[in-house]
């Protein structure tokens, strides 16, 4: 798996099994500082076929010479453990929960995408002693505002045992199917995809067992709509939302903010984008988040 200069892969135990992060280490970024006196920064990467914290490789080393920065591969992802399970929301509303604990001594700020930035809004609420700020990439629980995405004829032919094994072997976990999916619909600009990019989504998808959590995502399993929740979220958070995210559109973003200014104090659209900017145009999204974190972090 691809890892960044000066970062290692470490690892705790969740509920659910271990969970690998990745980190800053030794003296290329640490300047013989203290990481204890450094403010913590944990990006969390969403979900689709191949998801790890790759997804968040070209963004977090520029924050590794001022800040503590933690990257891990959710659980059924990436390098961390792959149970054979249906997953639920609750596993990783839980593991979520636990990383945080078991890693961070106080509130830091987290930094997460998709799905999983849907997720980090609920533990948000829950625990909001664990969070400082949150900056967000196209937060979405998929299901959002009475949509329901397990109803799409796609989900539901994931849904039906023995052909959902075989799409994703065929179809999701191949160099062609990851390729296509980045550069058609996760991508606004195919050219902007590059083998690394490919190689990395590939490496994460052909894990033992990581068809489990990447079907339990497509079949519906774990959206929900997060319009029900985002009003009791106090935390300041600032969203970030490409134009071009062909699952959920910047207008849902919109009224997802819409529904709690007091604690969403920034909404930024970026043209031309599609759900992951982080990968797509990194430079930007290290600028945006250099912008938020101290207008979200100065009360």
């Amino acid at each position: 798996m691809f890892q960044a200069p000066g970062f290692e892969q470490r690892s705790i135990i969740t509920s659910l099994g271990k969970m690998v992060y990745y980190t800053a280490t030794g003296s290329l970024w640490q300047d013989n500082k203290k990481t204890d006196d450094q403010e913590t920064l944990v990006f969390l990467h969403g979900f689709g076929g191949g998801s790890s914290a790759y997804e968040w490789s070209k963004v977090y080393p520029a924050f590794a010479s001022r800040y503590r920065v933690l990257a891990p591969d959710l659980i059924g992802w990436g390098q961390s453990e792959h149970p054979e399970r249906n997953y639920l929301i609750e596993d990783y509303l839980t593991t979520i929960r636990e990383f945080f604990e078991r890693t961070c001594t106080g509130p830091v700020t987290a930094i997460a995408s998709s799905l999983t930035a849907a997720f980090t809004i609920r533990v948000a609420i829950a625990h909001p002693d664990l969070f400082k700020s949150l900056i967000l990439v196209t937060p979405a629980g998929l299901s959002d505002f009475g949509e329901n995405y397990s109803r799409s004829i796609f989900a539901q032919i994931v849904g039906i045992p023995l052909l959902d094994r075989l799409l994703y072997s065929t179809g999701i976990a191949t160099s062609a199917g990851i390729r296509s999916f980045l550069e058609q619909r996760q991508f606004a600009q195919a050219n902007r995809v590059y083998d690394e990019i490919v190689e990395a989504y590939l490496k994460s998808a052909q894990q033992p067992n990581a068809e489990y959590a990447a079907l339990s995502f497509v079949r519906g399993d774990l959206c929900f709509d997060l319009s029900l929740y985002i009003q009791q979220l106090n935390t300041p958070t600032a969203i970030i939302w490409g134009q071009k995210s062909q699952f959920t559109g910047p207008e849902i973003g919109r009224r997802l903010s819409e529904q709690n200014p007091l604690a969403i104090r920034v909404f930024q659209q970026l043209e031309n984008v599609g759900l992951t900017p982080q990968l797509e145009l990194p430079a930007v999204t290290i600028g945006l988040i250099e912008k938020f974190l101290p207008l979200l972090n100065s009360h």
